[in-house]
Order: structure tokens, then sequence, then C-alpha cells
């Protein structure tokens, strides 16, 4: 049984919207909306949202710190950091951060549709890889194999 997506964002309007794109256009629901990054901690908690939708940019803790505190979270929901910047965000930071997808505000709504949908198939490769057990998490420091 799905517990649902939490939706954190500090821009009320954004929430609503993001809430009536998953309800009309996936079979999960909301359970939950935060507009911070602490309140999302304390949420994710009592929630336990399969998903969560990060905004990147909010003030006090930032969507990056937030999704790093989740990581520990039992069990870890997924998470798709929203951001105007989706281009200067490297995915493979994100990947740091425990960061599932990166997306940009501006994306159209069947990208968004479409990773939701992915990300909390049961029989996605993807969500399959995104279990704790099989992360990789990157050191900052490291560096791409040189090919040589």
């Amino acid at each position: 049984m799905s517990n649902g997506i939490l939706v954190v964002d500090d821009d009320v309007r954004i929430r609503k919207l993001l809430r009536v794109l998953v309800e009309t256009n996936t079979p999960f629901k909301v359970c939950g909306e935060a507009e911070n990054g602490a309140e999302a901690i304390r949420m994710a908690k009592e929630l336990r949202p399969d998903l969560v939708l990060l905004d990147f940019s909010m003030p006090g803790m930032s969507g990056t710190d937030t999704a790093l505190l989740l990581q520990v979270a039992q069990p870890r929901p997924k998470i798709i950091l929203f951001t105007m910047h989706a281009d200067g965000l490297n995915h493979e930071l994100g990947s740091i951060y425990g960061i599932d997808v990166v997306l940009s505000k501006a994306d159209s709504i069947g990208k968004i549709v479409g990773h939701i949908t992915t990300l909390l198939s049961p029989k996605s490769p993807q969500a399959e890889c995104t279990k704790p057990a099989a992360r990789k998490v990157l050191p900052i420091h490291s560096q791409r194999p040189s090919g040589k």
C-alpha cells in the first residue's frame, strides 16, 4: 500500500499545483505538504512517504541538505528535486545527496508525471536501484577515470 507523496516548497502556489498535478495525472496521492526542510523532515518521519517532491531553493535548510537528512529515514523515500537551475545542478552531485531525479520547474507535466510513475512503480529497474543497500554514494572529491 502506498504511503503517498510529500510535497515540499516554500511557495504555497507551487505546492498546490504539484498536488493537483500528482492527484489528477497519476494513481498516487499527496500525503502532506511542507513549506521548508525542517518541516519536511518532521513530516517524513510521521507520514513515511514513498516519494518527496522537493524544492532546491528554500529559506533555512536547502533542498540538498533536506535530501541528505532524508537518506537516513526508514524507509528511505525516493526524492525528486525541483529547481529553476536544473542544468546547473550536476546529477552526480544529486546522487551524493540521495536525490533520485533532478527536474526543472519548467519541465513538461508529462516528464514530471513519467518520473513519478517510474520511481514508484514496483517493477521499475530504477526503483530497484534506489533501494538503500543498492545505492552508491560517491565522495565529493571523487573524479571520473581519465580513460587512459
